[in-house]
């Protein structure tokens, strides 16, 4: 993208003969209302995606805005002048952090110079916290306005931490309701605009078409293994999760498994353990297309995270499981740091008791347990009257049409009057 080409292949704003962000009019440069500039960092997938509704968003409102900083391909295809590929802030793991921090520093200094260089109606940094928050304090020190979108999870861990966040951004654009809460004890602009992922499943997916469109078997019963989207999170949980099918395979002989992978890394991972589970054609290992495998799926075991999320908006009885460092796990534990006694999303945003979906995590994570907790779901073969409607409700709670409502947000701190700059350090 750096040469003004994206991934599958749409261009970018200057590789269209359009001004790159040092060229602009002076007017953009300096948020004009009718033609505002508006800088977005995003980093990963999840945040392209943001970044281009987003983008989407704000044009409804600013037909005339401009939009440039770091983004992925959606973006790009939407006008965004990139000045750097989101590529360069997916960096995963203390080790590779560390190998990658001169890199990451300078890049977020050349940000930092190409926006206060421009003075741009908003700054937005889209998630990716440990880079952008430290990036929207200063910039909001000089007195430019600043959104973070994507709260940090403060409702597990480190309430206090509200209040940082609130030093480095004028407003936090949260994708659950129990968030805006949390800011207002601490004086925090936070606003729920809803989650994209509501918009994105159907009130009640259509089971049949998924099977047909990734070519399953309409009537066997089909159990979707997710063990995470990162290599560590195969080799931890594959191999149990595999297991857990294979004894599920022995009770329910009829039983057929569809894993979805999230690259050809982690679906080569996932096919060496394959090999020693002995589940023959019943698996099928497929490319991405999660959202599907979960429709079509009778139950789900998965790895907390997101895709709890995505399985509770598919309508899907699921399994959550999840395993760490045995040191990190202590740690965790003997400093208080989780502030919740539960860890998917689908038991945090009902807050029942019991909690609707079963979790095993850490020491409960073993292959028995695992089968036995699917073992009534793929017999019943159908959602829980009480389950489904509890789902239901979730699901309604999160749809804010997203889009919309974080352009909106964004619009109205644009054209609010501008803070006066403080003196840079």
């Amino acid at each position: 993208m750096g040469n003004g080409e994206s991934k599958d292949g749409a261009r970018t704003q200057h590789a269209q003969g359009l001004p790159g962000a040092d060229e602009l009019p002076a007017d953009s440069r300096f948020g004009n209302a009718d033609s505002p500039l508006f800088v977005l960092v995003a980093g990963e997938a999840s945040g392209d995606l943001l970044g281009a509704d987003l983008i989407s968003g704000l044009r409804g409102i600013f037909p005339d805005a401009t939009f440039a900083g770091i983004g992925g391909p959606r973006m790009a295809a939407l006008g965004m002048q990139t000045w750097h590929p989101a590529s360069k802030l997916s960096v995963m793991g203390l080790v590779e952090v560390l190998r990658h921090l001169p890199e990451l520093l300078a890049l977020r200094r050349d940000v930092r110079r190409r926006v206060m260089q421009q003075r741009p109606a908003v700054f937005i940094g889209i998630d990716a916290p440990d880079f952008n928050l430290g990036l929207e304090a200063k910039l909001k020190q000089a007195g430019i306005r600043t959104v973070h979108y994507v709260s940090p999870s403060i409702w597990a861990w480190r309430e206090k931490r509200a209040e940082k966040i609130g030093r480095s951004a004028d407003r936090v654009l949260c994708l659950f309701p129990m968030e805006p809460p949390i800011y207002a004890r601490h004086a925090v602009d936070a606003r729920f605009v809803g989650h994209p992922l509501a918009e994105a499943f159907a009130e009640h997916p259509d089971q049949a078409a998924a099977r047909r469109a990734l070519q399953l078997p309409a009537d066997a019963p089909l159990l979707a293994l997710l063990p995470g989207s990162r290599l560590g999170e195969i080799r931890r949980l594959g191999a149990d999760f595999l297991a857990a099918a294979a004894l599920l395979k022995q009770q329910i002989p009829q039983l057929h498994i569809v894993a979805p992978m999230a690259d050809a890394a982690c679906r080569g991972a996932f096919a060496q353990l394959h090999a020693d589970a002995a589940l023959g054609a019943s698996l099928h290992i497929i490319d991405g297309n999660a959202h599907a495998a979960m429709v079509a799926a009778d139950a789900v075991l998965l790895a907390s995270g997101t895709a709890a999320l995505e399985a509770m908006l598919a309508k899907r009885p699921m399994v959550v499981a999840y395993r760490v460092a045995p040191l990190t796990y202590f740690l965790v534990k003997a400093f208080g740091l989780l502030r919740t006694s539960v860890y998917s999303l689908p038991n945090i945003l009902s807050a029942r008791q019991p909690p609707p979906v079963p979790e095993l995590m850490q020491a409960a994570c073993t292959p028995a347990a695992l089968a036995k907790a699917l073992l009534p779901m793929l017999r019943a073969r159908a959602m829980p009257a009480e389950l489904l409607a509890e789902f239901l409700r979730l699901h309604e709670t999160l749809r804010a049409d997203a889009a919309h409502s974080a352009a909106a947000a964004v619009a109205e701190l644009a054209r609010a009057a501008p803070a006066p700059a403080a003196p840079a350090d």
